[in-house]
């Protein structure tokens, strides 16, 4: 035991190696019934010792979010890696050296003008991009639509650097219900059939179709066409993925822990020491039914157990009120009680911290496990 919940400097991040580990056998073998190859989403957890659960063997495909998280994985001795977010012209160098270091990167973009760039950067440097054009599924925040004329122009574009597709059903973050997950995951699917479809009849095959968001990967009927499926959230969990039926609220692995260091009886609130950078400002479950919306954050205790009726209300930088809404004694919370707060988005609230406390159904702290912030 390295220390213990009833110890540790405040506000830090606790994940619970139990919890964590079932979330990735529940999911590992979900995707694995659809036939399909998951790649793991980094983008969350950011640590190694994660990835060696999610991907032990070094040679399974994971994705990440940042180039920071491809140099990191790569010098740790994953190679296959998908940057899985749009490579402007300024990462072409960066992107490079990790390719000439041995990594097998893929990476994505949805513009034609970069593809050009990327091409005759390609070949000016002798090398080889493996490319994945972005396709817009209905969220619209990246891609190309999967029927219109730019699908083509930039498989023309990228020549040589052309892989395959890409689509992220992110739209699915409205559902509210297995058959919306199940909708949005077949638009998703179809969206990617249609880009690869049209793709090859220009004589572009696809070597890659990438689909992936937690709701979708588990509740799409069929992924025939589909060669892989990426995921990051799952792993972890949060109230906004509980609230909307991926997880239950036993699966949450990550939580804030805190300590009270103020209390009004009269106005029956009290402060805790986890505020905006150790939670985030993430308010999804403002969007959910009134009996699923948590402000910052739901309240347990050290053990891990939900305190009914208790919220984080309001944050400041390094302050979170917590209300409740029902009476509390005189006596509950006092100043100094330790509690742990559940994350609406465990992504942003994560990225605040540099390192895991490891538990397992108890407060003893087992294990210290690194994260790499940044860019």
């Amino acid at each position: 035991m390295i220390a213990s919940l009833d110890t540790l400097d405040t506000p830090c991040l606790v994940l619970d190696r139990g919890k964590l580990w079932r979330n990735l056998a529940r999911f590992d073998t979900a995707v694995a019934a659809r036939g399909v190859r998951l790649r793991p989403h980094l983008k969350t957890a950011k640590s190694l010792e994660v990835a060696r659960l999610a991907a032990p063997d070094l040679a399974a495909p994971v994705a990440v979010s940042t180039l920071l998280e491809a140099e990191y994985f790569f010098r740790s001795g994953y190679r296959d890696i998908f940057y899985a977010v749009g490579l402007g012209p300024g990462k072409f160098p960066r992107a490079a050296t990790l390719l000439r270091a041995g990594a097998h990167l893929i990476t994505c973009l949805d513009d034609a003008g970069c593809a050009a760039q990327l091409a005759a950067f390609a070949a000016q440097n002798q090398l080889t991009f493996r490319t994945l054009i972005e396709i817009d599924c209905g969220e619209h925040r990246a891609g190309v639509a999967p029927d219109g004329p730019a699908l083509v122009a930039i498989a023309r574009a990228l020549g040589n650097s052309f892989a395959g597709i890409t689509t992220h059903g992110g739209q699915s973050y409205s559902s509210r219900s297995p058959a919306d997950m199940s909708a949005y995951g077949e638009t998703e699917a179809n969206a990617a059939r249609t880009a690869a479809a049209r793709l090859a009849a220009a004589g572009f095959a696809c070597e890659v179709v990438s689909v992936g968001s937690s709701p979708t990967a588990i509740s799409t009927n069929s992924l025939a066409g589909i060669t892989e499926v990426r995921a990051g959230v799952y792993m972890f969990g949060d109230l906004f993925q509980a609230g909307i039926g991926t997880c239950a609220l036993d699966d949450l692995a990550a939580s804030v822990l805190t300590e009270v260091i103020s209390r009004s009886v009269d106005r029956n609130t009290f402060l805790i020491d986890a505020g905006a950078f150790a939670l985030s400002k993430d308010i999804s479950t403002a969007s959910l039914q009134p009996a699923l919306q948590a402000g910052y954050g739901w309240l347990c205790d050290l053990d891990g157990r939900l305190l009914p009726g208790l919220k984080v209300e309001r944050v400041w930088q390094e302050h979170g009120l917590v209300v409740s809404d029902r009476p509390l004694a005189a006596d509950a919370f006092p100043v100094g009680a330790r509690l742990r707060v559940l994350p609406n988005h465990v992504c942003p609230t994560a990225a605040s911290h540099g390192v895991y406390h490891i538990v397992d159904g108890a407060r003893a702290v087992i294990a210290e496990w690194p994260r790499i912030n940044g860019w």
